[in-house]
Order: C-alpha cells, then sequence, then structure tokens
C-alpha cells in the first residue's frame, strides 16, 4: 500500500466514523420521540457506500456508486405494534416517521407476543469482531480489474465464445440498532467481491458457467487469474452433457451445492416454521435426524467471519452453539416473537445464521477431496447445479433439475444435464455417507462435498 492509498483509507475511516456517530444520535433522537407516545420502540439504520463495475466483452458496462440508507422504525403501543421507514434523517422526517409507526400502530390488532427483545438477553456490551475493513477502489482501478479477470476467461481457449461479463464490488457498512431498554449497538463491516460469467461453446451445445471470490478484506481476494481461469475450465468442462436413463443412484453434491442442501435445515427449524407446524422436523427437537457422525457447530464470533456478528437485528447477543449434536438436533433457531409464541427463549437468530460449520466426528481417514468422495462412490452422479425450488418443508420432499457429471469407477465420464433428482430430506440427510474437507468458505455454511448413498434421478 503507497502513502497516498494509506491516506485515503485513513480518510475513510474517519469519514465512517463521524457516520456513525451521526446516525447513533438519529436512533437515539427517533427512541426518544417514540418514547412520549408507546410502551416501547427499536429503531435501526443500516447504511451501506461503495462502488459496483461491470465489463462485458472487454468494454464498460455499468459503474454504480452508492451511499445509502434508511431509518427503520417499530413502536409497540401495548401489545399494537406499527412500523414505518424513511431515508431522510433530518429531524422533523423522523419525527413524522414515529408518527407514522404509532398510527397504525393504533389501528393494529393486539397480538400477546408481540414486543421488543427481553433486557436480560441484549447486548450491552459488544466486541470488534474484525468486520471492517474499506478499500479506497476507484472505478479505474475497479474496471481494470474486472475487464482482466474477463479476459483471461475468455482467451483461455477457443471454445470460450461470448462472454456474460465480470463485476467487482467493494462496499462497507454502517449498522445502527438501538431499543427502549437504553440498548444502543452499533458495527462497522466491509464486503468485497469478484466475479465472472462465461459461455463456452462446442458443435453440439452451449454452456454457461461462472466463477467468484469474497471476502472482507479487498486483498484477500482470489485473482483475476484464478478467477478467470475456473471459470473458463468449469464451462468447457459442461460441453456436450447427456441426459441419463432414470434410476437410483448415489449422488454428490459438490460444495457449493451442499450449503443449500445444509441450508434447507434453516427453514426447517426455524421457529417462524416451529410455531406454525408447516415443517416436517415439528416433533424431532432432541432426536436423530442426521448420521451419529455428523455434527453442525454455530459460531457467531469467529473474527473477520463473513457471518459473524455479536447480536442480531433484534440486538439479542449471540451464542456459539452446536445445532446438530452427532446427529441430534439440539436448538429450534429463534426470534424473540417466535419464543414467546413457544413458550421458550430468544436464540439470537432474528435476523439469519452464523458460520455454521460441519464435522465428521469418524475417527477413521476420512476423504480429503471431492475425487477421494467419487472413488467411494464408485458410480454415481455428481451435481454441480441444481434449478428450480422443489422442497416442500412440511412434508420434506424434495425434487430439483440438476446437471453435473456422471461418475463411473470413481472417475468423471461425461457431464449431465436435463435430469430431476427427487428424494425426501429427511432421508437424504439421514443416508449421507461422508463429508469431503473441500470446505466451501464463500457460505454462512461452511461444508464440504456431500455424499448420499442413494436418491431417485429422472432422465431420459
Amino acid at each position: 500500500m503507497t502513502h497516498n492509498d494509506d491516506e485515503k483509507i485513513k480518510k475513510i475511516l474517519c469519514e465512517t466514523q463521524a457516520e456513525r456517530k451521526q446516525l447513533e444520535d438519529a436512533v437515539l433522537f427517533a427512541l426518544s420521540e417514540a418514547k412520549k407516545s408507546s410502551t416501547h420502540a427499536e429503531v435501526a439504520i443500516n447504511k451501506s457506500t461503495g462502488i459496483s463495475v461491470s465489463s462485458r466483452l472487454g468494454e464498460v458496462e455499468t459503474i454504480e456508486f452508492n451511499s445509502d440508507g434508511a431509518l427503520g422504525i417499530t413502536v409497540y403501543c401495548g401489545n399494537k405494534k406499527g412500523s414505518a421507514t424513511s431515508t431522510d434523517l433530518r429531524a422533523e422526517t423522523i419525527k413524522k416517521t414515529v408518527e407514522a409507526a404509532i398510527n397504525i400502530a393504533k389501528y393494529s390488532a393486539e397480538d400477546p407476543f408481540a414486543g421488543i427483545a427481553d433486557r436480560e438477553l441484549l447486548a450491552f456490551e459488544s466486541k470488534d469482531l474484525d468486520l471492517f475493513h474499506p478499500s479506497d477502489l476507484d472505478a479505474d482501478a475497479a474496471l481494470s480489474l474486472a475487464i482482466e479477470t474477463e479476459n483471461i476467461a475468455r482467451n483461455y481457449d477457443k471454445k470460450i465464445t461470448n462472454s456474460e461479463g465480470a463485476t467487482v464490488n467493494s462496499h462497507y457498512r454502517v449498522n445502527v440498532y438501538g431499543n427502549s431498554h437504553q440498548l444502543l449497538q452499533s458495527h462497522l463491516s466491509s464486503i468485497h467481491s469478484l466475479s465472472c460469467s462465461v459461455i463456452a461453446k462446442d458443435s453440439d451445445s452451449m454452456e454457461r458457467e461462472s466463477e467468484y471470490t469474497i471476502s472482507r478484506k479487498y486483498g484477500q481476494l482470489a485473482s483475476a487469474a484464478y478467477i478467470g481461469t475456473e471459470c473458463a475450465k468449469k464451462a468447457i468442462m459442461r460441453l456436450s452433457p447427456r441426459s441419463i436413463k432414470t434410476q437410483q443412484s448415489a449422488v454428490i453434491f459438490t460444495a457449493d451445492v451442499a450449503t443449500g442442501l445444509l441450508g434447507h435445515l434453516v427453514g426447517a427449524i426455524s421457529g417462524s416454521s416451529v410455531y406454525r407446524k408447516s415443517t416436517f422436523l415439528l416433533n424431532d427437537l432432541e432426536k436423530q435426524i442426521m448420521p451419529i457422525w455428523f455434527s453442525i457447530y454455530e459460531n457467531p464470533h469467529i473474527i473477520g467471519g463473513l457471518a459473524s456478528a455479536f447480536y442480531d437485528s433484534e440486538g439479542v447477543k449471540t451464542t456459539p452453539r452446536t445445532i446438530i449434536h452427532e446427529g441430534i438436533l439440539s436448538h429450534w433457531l429463534l426470534s424473540s416473537y417466535s419464543a414467546r409464541k413457544l413458550g421458550l427463549i430468544s436464540t439470537g437468530h432474528a435476523g439469519g445464521i452464523y458460520n455454521w460449520s460441519i464435522q465428521d466426528n469418524r475417527n477413521h481417514e476420512k476423504p480429503n477431496s471431492l475425487n477421494d468422495l467419487m472413488k467411494i462412490m464408485g458410480t454415481g452422479l455428481v451435481v454441480t447445479e441444481l434449478m428450480g425450488q422443489g422442497v416442500n418443508y412440511v412434508t420434506g420432499d424434495y425434487s430439483r433439475g440438476a446437471s453435473g457429471f456422471w461418475v463411473e469407477n470413481g472417475i468423471i465420464q461425461y457431464p449431465v444435464s436435463g435430469i430431476t433428482i427427487a428424494g425426501n430430506l429427511r432421508q437424504m440427510w439421514q443416508n449421507m455417507v461422508a463429508v469431503a474437507n473441500d470446505i466451501e468458505h464463500r457460505s454462512t455454511i461452511q461444508t464440504g462435498s456431500i455424499l448420499i448413498e442413494q436418491m431417485q434421478i429422472a432422465g431420459s
């Protein structure tokens, strides 16, 4: 980093801290206004600043600068709730926004479970999780990186015939939350990404593929050479796909797809699904739903983590916990409202989950790579992409379009497309055979590729 770059970063840090103080003052002002006519209130402001640049075929496609955010206030008049938002943070506008929320509350139905989070659960003290690493990236540098990445992909092989472009994003956020329990918390965060998408073509087919990298720190993004090369390689590998006959077969979900397979667990154990009785896991708390060797741990406090947070969107302190312990479901994911509906206590999951990691508890030698997993499978399907939303959380039934590769004797034989894979999430999770160590670090759920013993494949 040059001296000028260092000075630019210092300026950003100084300006952001000043903005943080202004937003905190706006939250406190809104709470003071709400106090005059409501029982309780909570206010949040999230402001994002940054740049997004995309190129296509070596030319600039878009350049976007943004610095926007909004104040959202929710008031409770007894058990009546009203909410309003405003992008204008002037005092007179905040007053009107508070008045609008109170007027809405007056005409709302009574809800005995409504209200801000319980005081004893709130994060009155917080810890710096090292989430804020702004960049001084300007439009010229961002465009240069996007074009370089795209050109590497386009020039990789003559089979790369077109491009959907490359995109560079660099943003930082100021997040402020306060409520009428005298809680005021704020934190800064940054996120940077680089992505590329190209099209490969041969005499039989045309296939699209993409690759991306994401990090809290701009300097830790994967290189243009890596993203461009991987993007092109993946597109070429998919050329001339075949269908396969309808059958039952072992299936591997590659790591980036396996995050979705486990992500369905989030929806199935969320408090809203439970109190609405709209989940197939309704009666499975503290019961075996996955193999005994399989555990999921959550750590919201990982330094620099992509999904780290010291408190949730209601100000409730987050806590490291075991979600699945040796296959047993240990917790529902509860906000304050869903917890009250169920007669339980919030788990700090208003707004999402935090840094899930997967562990294979077995002592024997474990697969280290996707290739190892294919050798264990022998013959079957490797799924690299899923289409559609065919998941029923009430029954657990699962049916989605898929593409990937057919494997025999542990070796990829040819690409596959135009098929559907189906099963039931309960059986799919219970029939997990192994998890590789090719961890997908770009996701809230960090897992390796997962081998499932058997699924139904609908093909030709």
